[in-house]
């Protein structure tokens, strides 16, 4: 019978007219952000010192793909498209779309509009185990050392939030965010203490990539992060109604067959899978997973099963576009990613913040 009311009331709040609303928009969102997404690549594969028309661009990628057609161009163009820009256009795409998801993911299992992949120590983490390795300069595995110290010290940074945060077999809310804050302390500490004994040119690399870039991107480093980007872009989305469930409350949840704390434990892990790997080929790149998630809500509503995917879509095309103003604002120098998405998105936060407290009379 409980089960049944429940039911019931859910079906009753699809049918409400702020949902129908909501799906409606929903409809038409999917086709916009991609074609946000799709032309936010073009002009990133086009403007530069190099400029490739739209059309040579398509006609390069065919070619690799064996298809002429028939449309002239330089080896200099397809060099550079297919070496410098298609590599940075994918790990742009990639991370946007990774940071997006996770953020969402994030809001909801915290119920907290404010939480974002830092919040459990995922990126200041990675920093400690990307600055170890530029401090001591030893590099075993090539290129993928640094990513691989990263991402290494992402999931152990998450691994002991989540560790600390256990009691008495489940993890509660307040207490894992509590224990990020601290995580967060002691690897901004740690980071700190390496960046003041490093020389001169490993604070010049340190500080390029705690500002976030994606300058350095090549078809390894893509190839290295796209297997745990793959597993969290399929995975994450599944969960779109157990976040709906949770959001509810725990007992809810509960009651509605979902068990809270095993649910929260693979989607805190799944985020921190995306939030590592991004911050270990990208470095920091703030305020992507805490606004990305914003704008699709004010737009189809707060059902996960729509949030979810499309957090992904616009992170990805909002990144790309953050990207092509790094390197195009300030001509032949390169602003840090990191720099032009806090621009971004840190005015858009505080006016969120204005609107949040107008529309509700504040956060309590």
């Amino acid at each position: 019978m409980a089960r049944a009311a429940e039911a019931s009331r859910a079906e009753a709040v699809a049918a409400s007219p702020p949902a129908v609303r909501a799906r409606a928009r929903a409809a038409w969102l999917f086709p916009a952000l991609i074609v946000l997404l799709v032309g936010a690549a073009l002009l990133n594969a086009g403007i530069g010192a190099v400029h490739i028309a739209p059309g040579r661009v398509v006609a390069i990628l065919l070619h690799h793909l064996g298809i002429d057609l028939g449309i002239p161009y330089t080896q200099q163009q397809d060099a550079v498209l297919w070496a410098i820009r298609l590599p940075r256009i994918a790990l742009a795409a990639l991370v946007g779309g990774a940071l997006g998801i996770a953020g969402a993911t994030l809001q909801g299992v915290f119920r907290n509009p404010l939480a974002d992949p830092s919040i459990i120590g995922v990126s200041s983490g990675a920093a400690v185990g990307a600055v170890f390795v530029i401090l001591i300069g030893i590099t075993p595995f090539g290129q993928l050392t640094l990513p691989m110290a990263a991402f290494i010290g992402g999931v152990v940074a998450t691994a002991a939030v989540y560790g600390f945060a256990r009691f008495e077999g489940r993890a509660e809310v307040v207490t894992l965010v509590l224990a990020g804050v601290a995580m967060n302390a002691i690897a901004n500490a740690l980071t700190g203490i390496m960046t003041f004994m490093a020389s001169q040119s490993q604070l010049r690399s340190i500080v390029f990539w705690s500002l976030g870039s994606v300058g350095s991107a090549t078809w390894t480093g893509v190839l290295s992060v796209l297997p745990f980007m793959i597993v969290g872009f399929l995975l994450l989305p599944r969960y779109g109604r157990t976040l709906n469930l949770l959001v509810l409350g725990e007992s809810e949840a509960r009651h509605l067959g979902i068990e809270p704390e095993r649910a929260r434990m693979i989607l805190v892990a799944l985020a921190a899978l995306l939030t590592g790997a991004s911050v270990a080929v990208a470095g920091v790149v703030g305020f992507v997973g805490l606004v990305v998630p914003h704008i699709i809500r004010l737009i189809a509503g707060p059902d996960h099963r729509t949030l979810l995917p499309a957090s992904a879509l616009a992170g990805a095309g909002l990144l790309l576009l953050a990207d092509l103003c790094a390197r195009t604002l300030a001509v032949p120098r390169e602003i840090p990613l990191g720099v032009v998405t806090s621009l971004v998105g840190g005015p858009f936060f505080l006016w969120l913040l204005h609107h949040t407290r107008r529309q509700h009379g504040g956060w309590g």
